[in-house]
């Protein structure tokens, strides 16, 4: 069981960093022009 629940914070951070570097990316997107100001993610 302890097996699971360190797999389970591992893929959690997992998810936060790349949620993080997604809001990064978008933000540089965003100030090259690619992306619209108005860009809202659905």
């Amino acid at each position: 069981m302890d097996g699971l629940t360190a797999m389970s914070f591992i893929f959690g951070m997992v998810g936060v960093v790349a949620l993080v570097r997604l809001e990064k990316l978008t933000k540089t997107l965003k100030e090259k022009g690619i992306l619209e100001e108005d860009y809202k993610e659905e």
